[in-house]
């Protein structure tokens, strides 16, 4: 496994990196491990200079928060991890800023929740940001908006926010950084003859059934939580890898043979996204285009608005819609960047048109060719 392991995470163009509480935290102190931090920003900056694109889904707030609020080590009231949220986010987001900043890499604070990931238009802006910031070259760090978000403090966790993440920017690699250092038949804290699985290509119900309960008190995490993550990103095409974190470098650790369990997909995330805009997208609209954007869209390219010549329904930004030739056959499919009566708007002008049409900066493709299934 250690040549794919080595190939799983340097060919991997976007890489997602998800760190659990019992890393970041001491669980005794309650203090943050900043050594740790620091030998992790080391890795993160290694996988910059390798051209990799790299974001980072954290827990920890809580599990800091707590110590400076004064409260318990025990279970706490729902208004309690609420307010803990709020005070150790502030110094989790510090934190990763000094320990990257160290390698010249800026860090921008994202607060998501899954409902964040699932309802369209709040999916679509935050993608949106998401591949700006990291177009610009800064570290998304990434965690959950625990003190509104009140389900997922009571059950959620960060495996599978940091999965929809994968999902949503189409990551190659998602890694799993935790106290236990893959999936194994059973819980080998408590059965000695648990086996280790080194790989994983199908979630069967064999499989999911090994999950077991969480190993520290910090997290809300465990097994089960980490399978559900590896589904999510299985469908989305990207490769997951479960590892243990206890290592000052877990990502170099990784990479160089460190036992860990890898779940392969059976397609990249650009033919998994565009399989599901082909076969599970109903279109809400269409888009008819001129003779020349037929031919530019079968060459690959995407369609920009002075080759639309109507738009039909009433869709909204994000929608599938149909894709056209003047005769009305179909040409393809995909998701439209601009609503309806805005793409009525700016259908058949220059792209460099859209702002002064529309008073705001849109983007220049009405669809992207990675957002477009052509037939």
């Amino acid at each position: 496994m250690k040549d794919e392991a080595r190939r799983g995470l340097a060919d991997a163009a976007r890489l997602v990196v998800k760190i659990g509480s019992a890393l970041l935290v001491d669980p005794q102190s309650g203090r943050l491990r900043r050594d740790w931090l620091d030998a992790l920003a080391g890795d993160i900056a290694a996988a910059r200079a390798r051209g990799q694109e790299v974001l980072v889904v954290s827990s920890g707030a809580i599990a800091l928060g707590r110590r400076h609020l004064g409260l318990s080590s025990g279970p706490l009231r729902l208004e309690e991890s609420q307010a803990a949220a709020a005070v150790g986010q502030i110094r989790l987001a510090h934190a990763y800023q000094e320990a990257l900043a160290r390698h010249g890499l800026g860090v921008a604070q994202i607060l998501l929740t899954l409902g964040d990931t699932e309802e369209r238009r709040h999916y679509l802006n935050a993608r949106s940001t998401l591949n700006t910031l990291l177009k610009l070259g800064a570290v998304p760090v990434i965690n959950e908006n625990d003190t509104v978000a009140t389900s997922e403090i009571r059950y959620g966790d960060n495996d599978r926010l940091a999965a929809r993440v994968a999902q949503m920017v189409s990551a190659d690699c998602l890694v799993l950084l935790s106290d236990i250092d893959g999936l194994y038949t059973a819980d080998p804290a408590s059965d000695p003859a648990a086996v280790f699985l080194p790989e994983i290509r199908e979630l069967t119900p064999e499989i999911e059934a090994m999950a077991g309960e969480p190993r520290s008190g910090l997290g809300k995490g465990g097994m089960v939580t980490k399978l559900a993550a590896a589904r999510i990103a299985l469908g989305a095409g990207c490769r997951m890898v479960i590892a243990s974190g206890s290592v000052m470098r877990p990502l170099s650790a990784i990479a160089e043979g460190a036992r860990a369990t890898w779940f392969i997909p059976k397609a990249s995330p650009k033919t998994a996204r565009k399989q599901w805009i082909a076969g599970s997208l109903q279109p809400a609209g269409s888009l008819t285009v001129d003779a020349g954007a037929v031919r530019a869209l079968k060459g690959g390219k995407s369609l920009l608005p002075a080759g639309v010549t109507a738009v039909e329904g009433g869709f909204e930004r994000g929608d599938a819609v149909l894709v056209q030739d003047p005769d009305g056959r179909p040409v393809g499919r995909g998701l439209c960047a601009y609503g309806a009566a805005d793409a009525r708007r700016i259908m058949g002008r220059q792209s460099g048109e859209i702002a002064a049409i529309l008073g705001t900066p849109g983007r220049d493709e009405m669809i992207h060719r990675d957002d477009l299934v052509i037939d």
